[in-house]
């Protein structure tokens, strides 16, 4: 017996060995991990295009640098970080174009990575290395065509596509080890003193693989922008936001696979062909590669640049040029030449009596909203406290920006998710928990098992074979791992009971029996993964305390479990 003994505990002792020295190898590189891809040089924005594709040999050159904090964060299950794999990183885009054709465009962009730092972590098992190294980025080729419209017009459309070729380092989070190809839809446009983009595009990605608790592969991507031109269209200033979210392998809009981020900018045209930018961003999900805060400052030179071409010949002087209802505007100008009426930007309404179809006090050519009642503050529009476009009178939230919605409860509300899972908190069932969607709404954004006060709490059952504490493991080991899981992520919890019921049916005594012994089961499987007994405490209560009537299936199935309360050591 002693001999077999020996054995055996040798046997283990190399397996274990085995184990430990496999799991230690085990170690995923990294991936170009930073999101933010800067515009082709000779755009007016960071991250969006303006569509100045105009100008045969044309070309531009420039810088964008680019500070980050947090953009690669392993994150604990209660929201805190564990550990930020890329913590500080500093990267200068360095980028040229030129315009071909009229219309044609090539340009490149070179990542240099100056500076990073991160610490290492264990995600499920895989030890990932903090980034730290002075390293070259993937390098970006691009090209685009513009299909219509010029530079300043209010719509322009092109297309193009931008070929990343591996030249960075997977240690250095700064290239994949592979190609990348991403072909993209550019629109761009401007009126007025008002100018707007917006990127549509995918991502291919050699690259299919899990990363952490996300995913690295092919991603849809998107951006838009806004902003209003200043001194004389000189001075650009306003948001920008972009994100993506990775399609391979069935995924889709979840949590670490899809960064969101938006910007704030400035861009100033100096004269002398040089253009300044400077810019603040952050995260708005916790993607891999949205940043807890971004910084940007750019620096180009782009010769014959912003400004349209003025007409150098001197213009007529005025006492020369007929103005037959003497309004100012010349005749040559006036839509209304026989009726007085003040100039305006809008060649149909120039020197006419200026309408009031709303009567709100505001010309129809300075009324952003003609046939709505507004306010001077709001341009002729009606009044909107938040600015999120939804009229005050519209607005469910008028303090708080959110989205039109056709539910006047919750129009102009901001879609919330507490606990960031990617379901929003009105049709979460546990809003401060992450979990999965469930078309069932009492399951939906929960995880199989979490701790709710002095109870953990399950969203579906242990299931024994029938009249027997022989647990079902095919039906029952997920739920029952997720238990384990909160047990192992609360320490705290001194003393668990696990309760067994069961439905009516039988004999009291032997219902009663049973219970305690599928409890025992339950604590069992429990202390087999690690779990201390001591911890532990199994207590049978038969049908004393039913969820549900026994007098149908769906009661005596709600009857039929078991259920985890805290008795010593509840961690809230």
């Amino acid at each position: 017996m002693n001999r077999r003994r020996l054995v055996t505990a040798t046997l283990l002792g190399v397996s274990a060995l085995a184990f430990a020295s496999g799991a230690s190898a085990q170690e995923q590189p990294g991936y170009a991990s930073n999101h933010l891809q800067p515009s082709t040089r000779g755009s007016r924005w960071f991250v969006l295009d303006s569509l100045e594709l105009e100008g045969r040999g044309r070309i531009a050159f420039g810088a964008v640098n680019d500070y980050s904090y947090r953009s690669l964060v392993d994150y604990r299950s209660d929201g805190s970080v564990q550990a930020s794999l890329v913590r500080n990183q500093l990267t200068t885009h360095l980028g040229a174009s030129v315009v071909l054709a009229d219309r044609v465009r090539l340009g490149v962009s070179i990542p240099l990575q100056l500076y990073a730092d991160g610490f290492a972590t264990n995600i499920r098992g895989v030890s990932h290395a903090p980034a730290g190294d002075v390293a070259v980025g993937d390098a970006r080729l691009s090209g685009d065509v513009r299909l219509f419209g010029t530079r300043g017009d209010a719509a322009t459309l092109a297309a193009g596509a931008d070929l990343f070729v591996p030249s960075g380092a997977r240690n250095a989070y700064t290239g994949d080890g592979e190609p990348r190809v991403a072909p993209h839809l550019l629109f761009a446009g401007r009126t007025s003193d008002f100018a707007y983009a917006a990127r549509l595009g995918m991502m291919f990605r050699g690259r299919d693989e899990d990363f952490g608790d996300g995913r690295i592969g092919s991603s849809v991507d998107g951006a838009v922008s806004a902003g209003l031109l200043l001194a004389s269209g000189r001075v650009l200033v306003g948001p920008e936001l972009f994100g993506s979210t990775v399609v391979s392998a069935g995924r889709g809009l979840e949590a670490r696979t899809s960064p969101l981020e938006a910007l704030l900018g400035v861009h100033v045209d100096l004269g002398g062909d040089i253009r300044l930018g400077a810019g603040v961003g952050a995260g708005l999900t916790r993607g891999y590669g949205a940043p807890v805060a971004r910084g940007l400052l750019s620096f180009e030179w782009v010769p014959g640049d912003a400004q349209e071409p003025k007409d150098e010949a001197k213009p007529e002087e005025p006492e020369s040029r007929p103005d037959r209802d003497g309004d100012g505007v010349p005749d040559c100008e006036d839509a209304c030449s026989y009726v007085a009426g003040p100039k305006s930007a809008r060649a149909e309404l120039n020197g006419c009596p200026s309408p009031d179809a709303d009567k709100d006090g505001i010309p129809d050519d300075l009324d952003a909203c003609p046939l709505s009642p507004g306010v001077a503050a709001a341009k002729g529009c009606p009044p909107d406290r938040d600015h999120d476009g939804v009229p005050d009178v519209e607005d469910a939230c008028p303090d708080e920006v959110g989205p039109r919605t056709n539910d006047s409860k919750r129009s102009g509300c901001p879609n919330k998710d507490k606990d960031g899972d990617g379901i929003l908190d009105d049709a979460d069932a546990c809003p401060a928990e992450p979990g999965k969607a469930d078309p069932d709404p009492k399951k939906n954004g929960c995880p199989m098992a979490f701790l709710s006060g002095d109870t953990i709490t399950i969203t579906d059952q242990v299931r024994f074979k029938t009249a027997s504490a022989e647990i079902l493991g095919k039906e029952s080991d997920a739920v029952l791992t997720a238990v384990l899981g909160v047990l192992q992520a609360h320490p705290e919890i001194k003393t668990l009971r696990i309760e067994g019921h069961t439905d009516d049916r039988g004999d009291a005594a032997t219902n009663k029996a049973l219970s305690l012994a599928r409890a025992a089961a339950v604590g069992t499987w429990l202390q087999s993964k690690g779990i201390d007994r001591a911890r532990l405490v199994s207590t049978g209560l038969g049908s004393e305390k039913p969820l549900g009537r026994n007098d149908s299936e769906e009661g005596r199935t709600k009857n039929r479990r078991v259920e985890f309360h805290v008795e010593q050591g509840s961690a809230r």
